[in-house]
């Protein structure tokens, strides 16, 4: 047999070959079936089982459902406590589609409704858009999602006017009619258009939650859900953000998942939005009060107008797991006398934001301090000068050395390794 990593139910024939293999020259490592994964494990297997033994007879239909109807009975017989008559499966052989009321619809022609807003890749199979699926495209699947959805959450690191253009109609039609849309977004690197977020604003039914904390590189999800009262959830997750590209022609990877086939990750999905739902980082957007707000912090943040030298400063405080860091920086130099420190953390943790809370603190006990920040990218010298800016409160701190810039001022600076090499 093969040789590498296994996560395979050992079958008696399995058993077999492993049993013929010399331990001599084979390390064979098994484990027992853990009690709380037995279920998922076994009935994995048995689907698997089933797949490949139904395919045999994948003409006889009426014998399929024999065959798993006298599955279930026997699963009713040997497991008393629980009631498996609903799961008998009608001899008709037919697949529930739609239940619609017929008193105030304004649909004349329920057929054709159905199929303008049913999926093409349905509500029980998972699927992959790659941006050159041949007659399917991200676009014509999210308005047909919204359309079926009742609920809708969308988490995206930015929000694009053109895509909002594109989807205007179905979130209009959605909301109109009662559908609930919750939108968490942020004003990461001044990607998001002011006025797209206006414009999901203006919808009923409608809550929209924004990250001004744009120095966390954090929020890089691009994920939808779509949820309906008759619990055929689907979700989006991948590399599309809301823009016309990402939705249309854009070579972005999506996976769309359905809670029929993988319900732990639809489950997880909605527990982490719900996570970030709550969390302080994400306010709560009226555009009466935050307008100005969000299109100073977009403004602020775009890559390019650092060089204006303009910032509208945002209250930023540490996580906790930040404030771990700086106490424990706090210990070493004090306590130990340790002031060379190297901190090492995630992608995403916010290292930049613990250096300008660390900076912060040490240049108020020390005002004449110096500083040096080294990378190897404008972008990322840019994006660093505004988080130390908006923690500092101060709107000329710091110089860029990258591009042949000359600096006037050698105490603070923040220099590229092309630069000092």
């Amino acid at each position: 047999m093969n040789l590498g990593i296994y996560e395979q139910l050992i079958t008696g024939v399995l058993k077999t070959k492993l049993d013929s293999l010399d331990r001599q020259s084979f390390y064979i490592n098994t484990a027992p079936i853990d009690k709380e994964e037995a279920s998922r494990i076994l009935a994995q297997h048995l689907s698997s089982a089933m797949h490949q033994a139904f395919g045999l007879i994948k003409k006889d239909v009426t014998k399929q459902i024999e065959i798993a109807n006298k599955i279930i009975v026997l699963l009713q017989q040997e497991i008393a406590q629980y009631d498996f008559k609903e799961d008998i499966i009608d001899a008709e052989a037919t697949i529930l589609k739609a239940v619609f009321t017929t008193i105030d619809n304004h649909y004349s022609d329920l057929d054709l409704r159905l199929k303008e807003i049913t999926p093409q890749t349905r509500l029980t199979q998972s699927e992959l858009f790659t941006g050159g699926n041949v007659g399917l495209s991200l676009e014509s699947e999210l308005k047909k999602e919204i359309a079926s959805a009742n609920r809708i959450d969308l988490l995206v690191s930015f929000i694009k006017w053109k895509a909002i253009v594109i989807l205007k109609s179905a979130f209009e039609d959605f909301t109109a009619n009662g559908g609930h849309l919750r939108v968490i977004t942020t004003t990461y690197m001044g990607a998001t258009d002011a006025k797209a977020i206006r414009e999901l604003a203006k919808l009923p039914n409608t809550e929209i939650k924004v990250s001004y904390n744009v120095d966390k590189e954090r929020l890089h999800a691009k994920a939808y859900l779509f949820y309906r009262n008759s619990g055929f959830h689907t979700g989006y997750i991948g590399s599309s953000n809301f823009s016309r590209s990402a939705l249309t022609d854009g070579l972005e990877w999506n996976v769309k998942i359905t809670t029929k086939e993988i319900p732990h990750i639809i489950a997880k999905f909605q527990k982490t939005f719900e996570s970030y739902w709550q969390h302080a980082e994400f306010e709560l957007y009226d555009d009466q009060l935050h307008y100005e707000k969000l299109s100073g912090a977009i403004k602020n943040n775009r890559i390019g107008k650092a060089e204006e030298g303009i910032i509208n400063f945002f209250d930023i405080k540490p996580y906790h797991y930040q404030l771990e860091v700086l106490e424990k920086l706090q210990v070493e130099r004090h306590i130990h006398g340790r002031f060379k420190n190297l901190i090492v953390a995630a992608t995403g943790t916010g290292k930049t934001m613990i250096s300008a809370f660390d900076f912060k603190r040490f240049r108020q006990q020390n005002p004449q301090a110096t500083f040096l920040f080294i990378a190897h990218r404008k972008e990322i010298l840019t994006q660093a000068r505004h988080t130390f800016r908006n923690i500092l409160r101060d709107s000329s701190f710091a110089e860029l050395w990258v591009d042949g810039l000359e600096i006037t001022d050698k105490r603070h600076v923040l220099a590229s390794v092309q630069t000092l090499n």
